[in-house]
């Protein structure tokens, strides 16, 4: 890779410091002067040559580092990473895997932010240490942190790395976090006491209430406080299981999921196929999130379900209007033949 020394242009004093030198940049960049991959002058050169600080020379190369023009290579210096775009903002989305409703989510928010920002986009697959390190090494290089969390471990603390202006926590009201921080996300226990609250008539003609909660389940705790709340409240029999009893399969019961694969749902739908059971009539089974599987399976499952198209309307407004936000997400109660 080439080393490339600056000649002495004249920058404009109409601009702020730090940006005069973001322009001088991009300009070289764009006449083919420096190239990608190509090493940019080092920050006593840049401060011989142009006249600058240090201080507002590392003011133009972050904002450089946030639009992903350029990137930091440790020990080694700053390189050219791509040709400048006119996008104001750089958006870091971090996942925790990839599904339907996810993919609602990415692509409302890249729908909406598509001519203001570049939407790069990870997964941590609950794994703490990925998670971690993807958040460390991007800090410097995004103007925005749109973050899932959804792990065993508390993530407070590296969470809090992210400025708090930059950072937007989604899905999930995670606790533990201090300062002004966006957080667009699901109350797990209203919007299950709720959406049974709505379910009320058809649930009647059910005997008893089980809820199949697995152990792995971040939120598991809040939406069994949900459930009980609405049990209590209704003198409703229940029970709570972590995952389908074939033992406990009765005719009379009725079943709430949450499985993250939606295997509970396929377990108890094998279950009624074995025992002859109609659903909607000898068991009922409700689930969480909808899908265009669950709108046709075994004529239609009921849903309590989250609007991730709602979710990416909202993070993409915060970002776009410079708000600090912090609402509850929509949910909606679609009712199908399995209750």
């Amino acid at each position: 890779m080439r080393s490339n020394v600056l000649e002495g242009n004249p920058i404009s004093t109409q601009r702020m410091k730090y940006m005069q030198l973001v322009d001088y940049i991009n300009t070289l960049i764009e006449s083919d002067e420096l190239h990608i991959g190509d090493r940019i002058p080092s920050l006593k050169q840049l401060e011989t040559q142009l006249g600058m600080s240090k201080e507002t020379l590392l003011k133009g190369l972050n904002h450089l580092l946030e639009k992903g023009v350029i990137e930091a290579v440790y020990r080694k210096g700053y390189y050219v990473k791509k040709k400048s775009v006119n996008h104001t903002y750089r958006v870091f989305l971090l996942l925790d895997k990839m599904n339907i409703m996810r993919d609602t989510l990415y692509h409302t928010l890249f729908d909406h932010l598509k001519d203001v920002a570049d939407v790069d986009i990870y997964f941590h697959h609950h794994n703490f240490k990925v998670f971690e390190n993807l958040i460390r090494e991007n800090l410097n290089s995004y103007t925005h942190f749109v973050i899932a969390t959804f792990l065993k471990e508390d993530p407070a603390e590296i969470l809090s790395l992210i400025p708090p202006q930059k950072r937007i926590i989604i899905d999930y009201n995670q606790p533990n976090l201090s300062d002004d921080y966006s957080c667009v996300y699901q109350d797990y226990e209203h919007d299950l006491f709720d959406g049974l609250t709505r379910l009320k008539e058809q649930l009647s003609k059910y005997k008893k209430l089980i809820l199949i909660a697995p152990h792995e389940a971040t939120h598991a705790r809040h939406v069994v406080d949900g459930f009980l709340r609405f049990c209590v409240e209704h003198a409703y029999r229940y029970a709570i299981e972590h995952e389908v009893e074939t033992s406990s399969f009765k005719k009379g019961n009725a079943y709430i999921t949450f499985s993250r694969y939606d295997t509970d749902d396929v377990a108890l739908i094998k279950l009624a196929r074995n025992k002859n059971y109609k659903l909607g009539s000898d068991v009922g089974l409700i689930s969480y999130n909808d899908t265009a599987v669950k709108e046709i399976l075994e004529d239609g499952i009921t849903v309590i379900s989250t609007d991730f198209e709602a979710m990416g309307k909202a993070v993409s407004q915060a970002i776009m209007n410079k708000e600090i936000v912090r609402v509850r997400n929509p949910t909606r109660v679609i009712l199908r033949n399995s209750l």
